[in-house]
């Protein structure tokens, strides 16, 4: 009866039970008294075989005799075993797995850090009691059900960090169940999936083809957890299983009936037991898809040579080298460094589990059982292949700059090193080449010489055909407003040039920035990126007009939009001047305080008060919105009075001057004129008001009023004309020590007249304006006669 046998590619050793037993191997070869410790692997054939050898199995460290070499069995121990045999000078061999190794490491480091680490596997299994033994009071579940029920008794996790890890050879259904577990209850957790990926690679075939056959036979020893699981997933899917030790317990007979026949071994099954079952089988089975049985598990034992070009699967995919099933007795990896002449590359973003993969084999390791690849290498030679066929076709291509050199820079280009000059990078004469390393390019071949292996390329050709394609379509596109993208090429005193996508523009300086600069670097870089929009542009010159600076932060928008007429501001004082400071208000926009209105007391100059830089509080007395002008007081605030314009005095008739700010009473006795002759006459006034400084005219108007009233009737109003001051050119000839002082006034008189001063209706301005006018005509009559008796002293 003819047969269909399938059988794992996976079955047998895995790379960490092949490591193992081929250190256990060496030693036993060499003569050298060794022992294990625990058996290297769970099989009772290996086991025998190393005996046979001299390495004896011993259970623990006190077992060891003197003068013997422990070997660690590829579970792992815990970290007190290896204190002891340290402890007791046992020189020893490490044959843990690598996978078991990186565990070890992972709990170590995070129960040093306080982590609560929860072990996904069998209790009792010496792997799991070594990843114990590596961290404080670890958790340990073997399913769902036992987790849950741990979890509910433990309250106190809810406030800890938590790190989760598995047995290498534990069933992926039960490890998912527990994460999902973990996930629901924990947010504080890490879980690292530390399942071994061919591990998870057997499980898979023996599903996949236990589902396919009448009966699925699992080869490997029973205390094998590894076998164990295999056997319990093709019984799963399978109608039949049979778990088998070795050929001996296959019965043919029993096997008639069969048409459809899997087999998978277990990761602790040794090569020459599946010899066995080979041989057994091919008594009764000659055919499977072309091929003998012996021919498919001779394939398993295919032995390699350097140079090979070789195909494999992607088993694991780590920060240090891709793993890859050759499907022969020896595992195959690629280190990083031979992975790929690009540094950017990152491994375990490009390959997958499960990938095939092309490589050279470049050095192969009996005694690991390893054996060393070179994707890199493989590239490289297709490589040429590819780059001469593209300067043919002018194809552009892609590569990372690996290095400089004197005379330019070096690109990896589908792992052939492309050597471009200084002249063909694109860069500017002085600028650096050191700029492009690691930096991603495009590039044309332009020679290409195999004998010599030298390739030499241009990314300039690229640039620039790039940069004509992208000027084409700016000016096709441009229109005023356009908001652009660029970078700043160069700078002038007046302005910076920006690219906007292989066209230049200018931005000039005053578009730069809402403050008054001097120059452009005070705002931009030399390589920054900006955004700028189209001003203007012409394209028959060929010239583009840009602008920086936004409307949404106009200086002056921000202003009026936060402040207003009467509103209190904190200024800075950012300028001196002679007839007032100007402050800050909000970056861009500057207010003035009138020299009148900085203080309650007359001062000649702002410094009295202020000084440069200085931070004070300012009320908002008026804005000139058409002009753009702010006026400031600091005197309103203190005086609570509502502050006059900096135009303090204004005409009222040809005889009548009113002003509608004046200063403070300190002020006005300070001020005072020295005699009320030196007042103008009436027909002066006018043209004495447009020579003379507002604010102050003022404050010397109501003091001189008040001197006049001291030798006026009692019945005289407050005030009277306001005398002003005349240039000397203009002022009358008589002496002032012959007039009436102002000091015999009584000293209270002007204080005493502050209620006079205000205005109660019309009919009373109009009565002191007529009082006013008559003390006007006797000053001015006094004044006449005192001319006349000083001439005729003179006379006499």
């Amino acid at each position: 009866m003819r047969r269909n046998i399938k059988i794992a590619k996976s079955a047998g050793f895995c790379f960490g039970v092949r490591r193992a037993v081929s250190i256990a191997e060496e030693l036993g070869r060499s003569g050298k008294k060794t022992v294990t410790l625990g058996p290297i692997i769970h099989n009772a054939h290996v086991v025998g075989y190393l005996r046979d050898l001299g390495i004896k199995s011993v259970e623990n460290a006190e077992q060891i005799p003197e003068g013997y070499t422990a070997i660690i069995r590829s579970h792992g121990v815990p970290q007190s075993v290896l204190d002891e045999l340290n402890a007791r000078g046992i020189e020893y061999v490490d044959a843990t797995c690598p996978y078991v190794s990186r565990i070890h490491g992972i709990v170590a480091e995070k129960s040093a850090e306080g982590y609560v680490i929860i072990i996904i596997g069998a209790k009792e299994h010496p792997e799991v009691l070594g990843i114990a033994g590596r961290c404080e009071n670890a958790i340990i579940a073997e399913n769902k059900e036992q987790l849950a029920a741990l979890l509910e008794s433990l309250d106190e996790l809810e406030d800890r960090r938590i790190c989760v890890v598995a047995q290498t050879t534990i069933d992926r259904g039960i490890w998912k169940d527990c994460a999902e577990i973990i996930k629901k209850l924990y947010t504080n957790c890490e879980i690292f999936d530390t399942i071994c990926t061919a591990t998870y690679k057997r499980q898979l075939e023996a599903r996949e083809i236990a589902a396919q056959s009448d009966i699925m036979l699992v080869i490997g020893d029973r205390s094998s957890s590894n076998t164990r699981a295999l056997y319990k997933i093709a019984g799963s899917v399978c109608p039949e299983a049979l778990q088998i030790e070795s050929a001996a317990d296959i019965d043919l007979k029993a096997l008639g009936s069969y048409k459809r026949i899997g087999i998978t071994a277990g990761a602790s099954t040794p090569d020459w037991i599946i010899k066995e079952v080979k041989n057994k089988m091919s008594e009764e089975t000659k055919n499977y898809e072309g091929e003998t049985f012996e021919e498919m598990i001779d394939k398993t034992l295919i032995t390699l040579n350097t140079g090979e070009k070789v195909t494999g699967v992607v088993t694991a995919v780590t920060p240090s080298e891709i793993q890859v099933d050759l499907g022969t007795k020896y595992a195959g990896y690629i280190p990083i460094a031979e992975v790929s002449n690009d540094p950017s590359e990152n491994p375990e973003e490009v390959f997958k589990v499960g990938d095939e993969v092309e490589a050279f084999v470049i050095r192969v390791n009996d005694v690991e059982g390893v054996i060393t690849l070179s994707k890199r290498r493989l590239d490289a030679v297709k490589g040429w292949e590819d780059i001469e066929q593209a300067k043919t076709s002018r194809e552009i291509l892609e590569g990372i700059v690996l290095d400089e050199n004197k005379g330019g820079v070096i690109v990896a280009v589908k792992n052939a090193r492309v050597f471009v000059p200084a002249s063909q990078t694109g860069l500017p004469r002085e600028a650096p080449m050191s700029q492009l390393i690691k930096q991603k390019v495009k590039l044309r071949i332009t020679e290409v010489n195999r004998g010599r292996k030298r390739v030499v390329g241009s990314i300039r050709s690229v640039m620039n055909e790039e940069r004509r394609a992208a000027s084409e379509k700016v000016w096709n596109e441009i229109e005023a407003g356009k908001v652009y993208s660029g970078a700043v090429k160069s700078m002038t005193s007046y302005g910076a040039f920006v690219d906007i996508g292989g066209v230049d523009g200018m931005v000039h300086i005053s578009e730069m920035s809402w403050k008054r600069i001097s120059h452009p670097s005070e705002v931009f870089n030399v390589g920054d990126v900006v955004e700028v929009f189209v001003k203007d542009f012409d394209k028959e010159k060929k010239r583009i007009s840009l602008g920086y600076k936004k409307e949404s932060e106009n200086p002056w928008k921000v202003f009026t939009g936060k402040y207003s007429v009467g509103d209190t501001a904190t200024v800075k004082i950012v300028k001196m001047m002679p007839f007032g400071a100007f402050a800050e208000i909000v970056p861009g926009v500057d207010g003035l305080i009138h020299i009148s209105q900085i203080s309650t007391r007359r001062i000649s100059k702002p410094a009295e008060v202020l000084s440069e830089g200085q931070e004070v509080e300012a009320k908002i007395t008026n804005i000139d919105y058409e002009n753009k002008k702010i006026s400031l007081s600091i005197r309103a605030l203190i005086t609570g009075e509502e502050a006059a314009e900096p135009e303090i005095v204004k005409e009222m008739g040809e005889d009548e001057i009113v002003a509608t700010s004046g200063e403070s009473e300190n002020a006005i006795e300070e001020e005072a004129p020295a005699s009320v002759e030196a007042a103008a006459p009436e027909t002066d006034a006018p043209s004495a008001v447009e020579d003379a400084p507002a604010p102050v005219e003022v404050a010397e108007i109501e003091p001189a009023a008040e001197a006049a009233e001291a030798e006026a009737p009692a019945e005289a109003p407050e005030e009277a004309p306001a005398p002003v001051e005349i240039p000397a050119e203009e002022a009358p000839a008589p002496a002032v020590e012959d007039s009436v002082p102002v000091e015999e006034a009584p000293a209270e008189e002007p204080s005493e007249a502050k209620p006079v001063k205000k205005r109660a209706s019309r009919k009373k301005k109009t009565e002191e304006d007529a009082a006013a006018a008559e003390s006007a005509e006797a000053a001015e009559a006094s004044a006449e006669e005192s001319n006349a008796e000083t001439a005729g002293d003179s006379a006499e």
